[in-house]
């Protein structure tokens, strides 16, 4: 079994790394377009199956996409970062364009793959990747719910002195400052959470989490990665072995949650067919409008990307 990640930047290289210490594929292909990057971190990454135990095989490729033909899934994690006077429509039609190419040579060698989209802003390229695909909703989805959810777990198990292993969490909506945490489907050992922690410290630990990136950026002065790359591979664990894995994921909706035609966080079932099952939790008024205004975000920056004639 085969999976690509395109794009072997930091967060693709990890990705790769990941994926091929869990030592579930017979082969990770890493490509990118910069000359010698993707073959030189796969080779690199070869030379620590010896030490790390591991019999994935790691192939590097200079835009030959001929080298990913058959692959289960593709990871994307191609496009720029938002630089220093770029608007957000500028980074929109630069990435959509990169997505948009990607995509289609993913499809043209591996047309059965399901795609897991880990470029930004998240939510829109996904519907970027969908649009362009042409393949059932199931077969696309965005990753940042487990990366969004992940924060907000670290940041938990920091405040109650607890193993982050004993903490579920749900988190949905769009990728940014409007994604929804619900305490109220977070839990401790089953323990509800807000039993352990007073509301203050909850709410600020939320609202951290909104901030997660931003606070990572203006540390190190650029993305993360680790946590992003082992989130995009926890995914594509959930698929090629067909975990039947409850992951918050962004996919399309077609009416759950009263919303329509919008890319999404939402907690779904994850398995060999992608996205198995989109699953509707129970949400209180308050909680409904503040998925409901997310996704009105996301919706007004798919409509600036449909109103550039990219896809």
């Amino acid at each position: 079994m085969k999976v690509t990640v395109v794009g072997a930047g930091n967060v693709g290289a990890t990705c790769a790394q990941v994926i091929a210490q869990k030592n579930i594929v017979k082969e990770v292909v890493l490509v990118d377009i910069k000359e010698g990057i993707s073959e030189g971190k796969a080779l690199d990454l070869w030379q620590t199956s010896p030490v790390n135990y591991y019999n994935t095989r790691l192939t590097g490729s200079t835009n030959d996409y001929s080298k990913t033909a058959g692959s289960e899934v593709v990871v994307i994690t191609s496009g720029v970062p938002r630089k220093p006077g770029m608007s957000r429509d500028d980074l929109i039609s630069i990435n959509a364009g990169i997505v948009k190419s990607v995509t289609e040579n993913v499809i043209k060698y591996s047309p059965k793959a399901k795609i897991i989209i880990v470029s930004n802003p998240l939510d829109v390229m996904t519907y970027a990747a969908y649009v362009t695909a042409k393949k059932p909703k199931n077969e696309v989805m965005g990753m940042a719910g487990i990366l969004d959810t992940a924060r907000y777990r670290a940041f938990l198990a920091e405040a109650l002195d607890v193993s982050p292993l004993d903490i579920q969490a749900l988190l949905m909506g769009g990728h940014g400052d409007t994604m929804v945490p619900l305490p109220r489907y977070t839990t401790v050992s089953g323990i509800p959470v807000t039993e352990l922690i007073d509301k203050k410290t909850l709410d600020a630990i939320v609202d951290r989490t909104k901030k997660g990136g931003g606070e990572l950026v203006n540390l190190m002065g650029t993305s993360a990665w680790y946590a992003p790359g082992s989130a995009a591979a926890q995914m594509v664990e959930a698929i090629v072995m067909d975990q039947k894995r409850i992951f918050p994921c962004c996919v399309k909706l077609e009416g759950e949650y009263g919303i329509n035609d919008m890319f999404v966080g939402t907690p779904v079932k994850l398995g060999k067919n992608g996205v198995e099952q989109v699953i509707e939790v129970a949400l209180n008024d308050e909680e409904k409008q503040l998925l409901h205004d997310s996704a009105n975000a996301v919706k007004g920056v798919m409509d600036v990307l449909d109103g550039m004639n990219i896809l």
